[in-house]
Formats: structure tokens, C-alpha cells, sequence
């Protein structure tokens, strides 16, 4: 399915939360343009190792299914390119400062005098309010900033970043759904809409029931290893040749697991009868069911609880996440053609339609792959398209 097929989004953004939010609109059908700087194009084009073929995998990883045109936004002679495309477009998505996206003429007002339908998406650090609301943040930054870096790790230990960008594509996220609710929109009323998403907004966003914690009792909440504080057990457990995840969050879970574990007692001693029983004697629990654990291979052990009907899974690394039947059977590596890479694969997204995933249509671009398609469906001959090119305001790579 392509419910966007028909849209078309202006993609001014870079780095990983705008860029997502655009591939998330490009897999659902949208026609994505990401204008890029001539030469070097996007930065994360050259965040690598790793690298697969001629761009990092951060680029690869986050502009499937888009066009790209490579477009000078500072020359002056790009202005009457910068205005046609925000009046045919449905769509623009936006991550520069604040005075910048102003000054560039991509700000909400100057975008949409131009174009009254026009859905404007700016994906920002700190929002538009605040005494931090001009300056730049990046994914770690707003880890430390939110609390979430002094939620993660172990205790005592130094401040440790989720392995992934999970404010930035969080960001991304937010951004897409407020796309979309504003388009849903324009479809009643005629009228685009204003919408903005930040990363310090998502940062607190992915915490709330830590915040929420805090503001009910006082209590800073700290970091619990594979551990949650209000669920035992609900943790990573030694075997005898790995880790593997154990989650018991009611009572009927519990008495399960034990049972499996040949301690069927557990269950009904006193100090673990309910979940609020088992937190607070979680320091005498959890070293009880790890001397269980820790003599079991891990499959023999996962098949028996598997069995059981407990929840858990193995603790895998990346290459075994990759070779592993149930992600085969996810079909979330998609084979994705590219002229410069044979065997490209990305991460598909992470939604059906009936028994369908959206199919990449386009790899992720080489910079300036499309300049000439797109200026010629704005209207600008081949002699104004050289023009342009003399002035610097475009490029396109030469055959061969």
C-alpha cells in the first residue's frame, strides 16, 4: 500500500530525526524530494565506519525511498527554485535553527504565504519556547539533558547512551504522526497547518512513568541494569552460556516460572505472593531464581520455559539478531537495489497493510541524483537549468 501516493514532501532536513520522519512519509507513498548541499550533501553521508559502499550506514539507513536535488539553499539564484518548490509541495520538513530556517525563508510564515495548503513540519532541538529554544542539540546531548542517560546502566557506574538513537528517531516518529494528523486535516478544512517537533519534547516523552514516579513520591528513580523497579522478576539471568531475558510481571507469570525452575515453593512463600511482595524482597528473589538459572544452556532452558508459557528470550548480539529465524520470518531486511551497492538491505518499516510491508521503491539517492528530473517538473529548461548550475546554486553528477 501507498496511502501517500500523490503527496509530495520538500525535505530540508539532515542527520537522523528529520531524515527519518521524511523516509517514514517516502515508505507510505509519499514523493520525497531531499534537497542536499552540492558536493558533500547530507553530513551523515560521511558519519562511518561503518560505511557501505560509498555512504555511511546512518545515511543508508534513514533516506529510502526519496529523490535527491542538489540545491545551493544560500545562492540567491536559488530563490525561484526554493519557491516552486514549496508551492507544489504538500509537505515541508524543516531542522534549521530557528533564525536560520527565518532568514533561508523556511520559516512557517514565509513557507506558507506561499502556499496556504502547505503542511509545515520544523523538527527542532529544544521546541520553539524556552530560554534554549535557538539552540542546537544532538541525541546524546538530550539523553543526559532529559534524565534518560541516569535511568540507563547500572548503578554506580558512569553515565551510559542507549546503544541507539532513540530520541532522534523517536523525534522522527513524532514528527511523521503530527504530518499526518495535520493532513487529515487539511482534507476537512482546505487549510495546511504549523506543526513542531523536539527532541528535548521526546526525551521526556520515552521517560513518563519515571517522571510521573518522581512527581507522586519524592523518589529519584535510578538505574536498574535489565532490571525494571516496579516488576520482579523482569530481568536478564545467568545460564550456563549466556544471558536470557526473564519477565514475570503478574502473579500467574511467576507462580509459572517457578514451577519450571522445579521451586514451585517460590510462588507461595510469603515474601513473594504478589508483585509489591516480590520488590520489596527483590534483593533476596533474584539471587534465589539466578542460582536456578545459571546451570541451564540457555536454549535448553528457553525451550522449557518457552513451554511453560513464560515469556523470555535469549540476549542475542547483532549478528545472531540477523540469522535468526523469527527475523527472517519478519521480513524487516529488505533487500533494496542500489547501482552502487549489489547487496543492500535495509530496515523496513515496521507496519503491515493485510499481510504486506511497504516495498522500497528507491534506494537512498546519490547526491544530486535527481536535480535535472526535479527541475524540469518545476519548469526550468535545459538553458536555465545551466544557468543555474554556472551560478552554483545546483549540481548533478556527470555520466559515468
Amino acid at each position: 500500500m501507498t496511502p501517500l501516493a500523490g503527496l509530495t514532501v520538500l525535505d530540508l532536513t539532515q542527520n537522523v530525526a528529520g531524515p527519518y520522519c521524511t523516509q517514514i512519509l517516502g515508505d507510505l507513498g509519499a514523493d520525497v524530494v531531499k534537497v542536499e548541499r552540492p558536493g558533500r550533501g547530507d553530513e551523515t553521508r560521511a558519519w562511518a565506519p561503518p560505511r557501505w559502499g560509498p555512504d555511511g550506514a546512518v545515511f543508508l539507513s534513514f533516506n529510502r525511498n526519496k529523490r535527491s536535488l542538489a540545491l545551493d539553499v544560500k545562492a540567491p539564484a536559488a530563490r525561484p527554485v526554493i519557491e516552486r518548490l514549496v508551492r507544489r509541495s504538500d509537505v515541508l520538513v524543516q531542522s534549521f535553527r530557528p533564525g536560520n530556517a527565518q532568514e533561508l525563508g523556511f520559516d512557517a510564515a514565509a513557507a506558507r504565504a506561499l502556499n496556504p495548503r502547505l503542511v509545515h513540519c520544523s523538527v527542532t532541538a529544544f521546541g520553539t519556547r524556552g530560554p534554549l529554544r535557538e539552540h542546537p542539540g544532538y541525541d546524546p546531548m538530550m539523553q543526559g539533558y532529559s534524565g534518560f542517560m541516569r535511568l540507563t546502566g547500572h548503578p554506580g557506574q558512569a553515565p551510559v547512551r542507549a546503544g541507539t538513537s532513540m530520541v532522534d528517531m523517536g523525534t522522527g516518529m513524532w514528527a511523521a504522526l503530527a504530518v499526518l494528523a495535520a493532513l487529515r486535516e487539511r482534507d476537512r478544512t482546505g487549510v495546511g497547518a504549523e506543526v513542531t517537533a523536539a527532541l528535548f519534547d521526546t526525551a521526556l516523552a520515552w521517560i513518563p512513568y519515571h517522571l510521573m514516579g518522581y512527581l507522586a513520591t519524592g523518589e529519584v528513580p535510578h538505574p536498574q541494569g535489565s532490571a525494571a523497579a516496579m516488576i520482579v522478576p523482569y530481568q536478564a539471568f545467568p545460564t550456563a552460556d549466556g544471558w536470557i531475558m526473564i519477565t514475570a510481571p503478574t502473579d500467574a507469570f511467576f507462580a509459572r516460572l517457578c514451577e519450571a525452575l522445579g521451586r514451585a515453593d517460590l510462588a507461595t512463600d510469603p515474601r513473594y505472593r504478589t508483585n509489591p511482595d516480590r520488590v520489596r524482597h527483590r534483593d533476596t528473589l533474584v539471587p534465589a531464581l539466578e542460582a536456578l538459572t545459571r546451570p541451564w544452556p540457555a536454549a535448553a532452558l528457553l525451550d522449557r520455559l518457552r513451554q511453560a508459557g513464560v515469556t523470555a528470550g535469549p540476549v542475542q548480539a547483532v549478528d545472531q539478531v540477523v540469522t535468526d529465524p523469527q527475523t527472517k520470518a519478519s521480513e524487516m531486511l529488505v533487500p533494496t537495489p542500489h547501482p552502487d551497492i549489489p547487496d543492500l538491505t535495509t530496515v523496513a518499516l515496521p507496519v503491515r497493510f493485510g499481510e504486506e510491508r511497504p516495498a522500497p521503491r528507491r534506494p537512498p539517492p546519490r547526491v544530486g541524483e535527481h536535480t535535472i528530473d526535479v527541475l524540469g517538473e518545476l519548469g526550468f529548461g535545459a538553458v536555465e537549468m545551466g544557468e543555474l548550475r554556472a551560478a552554483g546554486a545546483v549540481d548533478w553528477p556527470l555520466p559515468g
